[in-house]
């Protein structure tokens, strides 16, 4: 080729600009869908549920992530896990806090003397 290599083509370098376009042009478009999908859960889904004013057995379990019909130590070990989580201390919810120790008293037997500290309207 009287001198010349094939990588110093003009025609060859094009082809290789153009390549790099349009894999950009790809790589662009894939980002663009895969931000446009909706987020999917990669955790196990939560009670999606609002908080009933009185609570249940049911809702009592949900809130720990535990069943209704468990022994009294994984009760209070879920209550504790739960409890570290959402503590008002380092910037939890108050109301969560009292709601976490009000179903930790129900699915022991507990009872309270009111339904909850907060009152709705």
């Amino acid at each position: 080729m009287c001198g010349t290599t094939l990588f110093n083509s003009p025609l060859v370098a094009g082809l290789a600009v153009a390549a790099v376009a349009y894999a950009g042009r790809y790589g662009i478009q894939a980002w663009q869908v895969l931000k446009a999908r909706p987020p999917t859960a990669r955790m196990r889904k939560f009670y999606e549920g609002g908080i009933q004013p009185k609570m249940t057995r049911r809702e009592a379990a949900l809130i720990l992530g535990v069943r209704e019909s468990i022994h009294v130590d994984k009760i209070r070990e879920a209550h504790r896990r739960v409890m570290v989580a959402n503590h008002p201390d380092p910037g939890g919810s108050h109301y969560l806090a009292s709601k976490i120790n009000e179903a930790k008293d129900m699915l022991l037997g507990k009872t309270r003397s009111s339904e909850t500290a907060f009152l709705f309207d």
